[in-house]
């Protein structure tokens, strides 16, 4: 079966086939670094991350492009208010996003370029939409360059809008524009910036408007024309939409597929620093919830479902992941970790359909009970035909609780060995209390360690431990 993607721009799903054939160029809207990520911009990069994998798991070469804003209108406002160099800013944020994005397991991208390192080619682009006569200077002198939005005739296709339904941006006075509805490409100086926020331009000294960074950045690393552009949906109008005008204005060919990720919602409102209702990794990580069930999570929702945030939701999803762990670490210690290799066709199949993930994981599901019903039976060939498909499914998601990214990173899990071996020695101080039959000892070490969030199993091959809630 063919993968199938929804397609933002035609409103359906269809085959995806590369423009060249095994390789697949991806360009993936990445973070304004105004402020530290919440959950609500994890989900974007889970979601990719999955499409990633699913597209190395079936053999093809992928090349992804994943963006950074580091200059902006918030960043420059958030520099004055605070007194700090705009790239300061902006740089501690991006820290915090690698963190997180590595907490996640999330797959560094092939290519991170920063728009601030893209200025040229910003320039060589806005220069090229002046001369096919879809861009122009303001009329005031003042340095900013717009894009002449009439000029192009298929404005408004991708997020199907009219430009007459269409409110004009507020990125400039509209007496400075020859019609309201135009867009900034280029942002002259404005004297309530920062200084060290400008660039010299053919137009005077000033900064890129946000949506120029985009085309420039992914002809820069993905040519003319690449396969997939991904993003949220609150950024189809008027972001994309406006990327999409002044590259194909420029005779770029641009992006084949627009893939679109629903968002996730606290409330009624979509999470957002500015409406100030966000949740962030670490407080979820101080609840108790280890990254690896975060991802679950946010990957177990179709990509183009909506997620709407509960405690409740977030904590049954924690306890479905570790119903996987314990079947892959019980499994693991009777026959070995096995090599992971083909996914079930179910699977592939349901991971075809759209990168339908809730499917995918129902699969997931159904081989664990599976290979229960074979670790009951002591099946050792069972057990390892179930732990390598399981396996096999869960590196396409990221979430497999063998992969080594998960034994260490910024959630504390870099103390795994220290905890190994003190749980190991109270282990072994239970073992020869057992012993001697001094059974009062051995329940008061197995409470002690219950008490802190041990909890011991014993099994055939010896008592093994994991790491439940504090009681």
């Amino acid at each position: 079966m063919t993968l199938r993607l929804y397609d933002t721009a035609t409103r359906s799903v269809r085959d995806f086939v590369p423009s060249t054939p095994g390789q697949v160029g991806i360009y993936l809207c990445g973070l304004t670094v105004q402020s530290s990520p919440h959950i609500g911009h994890l989900r974007s990069a889970v979601n990719y991350d999955v499409l990633r994998r699913w597209l190395l798991h079936t053999g093809l070469d992928v090349t992804f492009v994943r963006n950074v804003t580091d200059v902006d209108d918030k960043i420059l406002e958030k520099s004055a208010k605070q007194g700090r160099p705009f790239w300061a800013i902006a740089y501690e944020n991006r820290l915090l996003l690698d963190r997180d994005y590595r907490s996640l397991n999330v797959l560094a991208p092939t290519y991170e370029p920063l728009a601030t390192g893209h200025i040229t080619e910003m320039h060589a682009l806005i220069q090229s939409l002046i001369e096919r006569g879809h861009a122009y200077p303001a009329e005031s002198g003042n340095g900013d360059v717009y894009f002449d939005v009439l000029s192009y005739p298929e404005y408004g296709a991708l997020s199907g809008q009219k430009p007459a339904d269409m409110r004009a941006p507020e990125d400039a006075p509209v007496w400075d524009k020859r019609d309201g509805r135009d867009f900034a490409l280029w942002k002259g100086v404005k004297e309530t910036e920062p200084t060290d926020a400008h660039w010299s331009s053919p137009w005077g000294r000033g900064r890129p408007g946000w949506h120029i960074e985009c085309s420039a950045m992914a002809q820069r690393y993905l040519g003319d024309e690449f396969d997939i552009h991904g993003g949220g949906l609150d950024l189809t109008f008027p972001h994309h939409e406006n990327e999409v005008a002044q590259s194909k204005a420029a005779g770029l060919g641009f992006a084949r597929y627009w893939v679109h990720h629903a968002l996730l919602n606290l409330g009624e409102s979509k999470m957002s620093k500015s409406l100030g209702n966000v949740i962030d990794l670490d407080t979820l990580v101080e609840a108790g919830i280890r990254p690896v069930e975060v991802r679950y999570y946010l990957a177990s929702p179709h990509y183009r479902s909506r997620i709407d945030y509960s405690d409740e939701a977030l904590r049954e999803a924690a306890v479905a992941y570790k119903r996987i762990e314990g079947f892959v670490r019980r499994a693991a210690e009777l026959v070995g970790p096995g090599r992971p290799k083909a996914v079930p066709p179910a699977f592939a199949d349901a991971m075809n359909d759209d990168l339908n993930t809730s499917a995918a994981l129902a699969v997931v599901h159904d081989t664990i009970r599976e290979g229960n019903t074979a670790l009951a039976a002591g099946d050792e060939p069972a057990i390892r035909g179930a732990l390598t498909a399981v396996r096999a499914m869960l590196a396409v998601l990221g979430i497999d609780p063998l992969d080594t990214a998960w034994d260490g990173g910024e959630s504390g899990n870099d103390l795994k060995p220290v905890v190994d071996s003190l749980v190991a020695l109270a282990l072994e101080q239970r073992a020869q209390a057992r012993a001697r039959k001094d059974w009062a000892a051995a329940d008061q070490v197995r409470d002690q360690l219950k008490n802190a969030g041990i909890q011991v199993e014993d099994t055939p091959a010896g008592p093994r431990w994991t790491v439940g809630e504090q009681h």
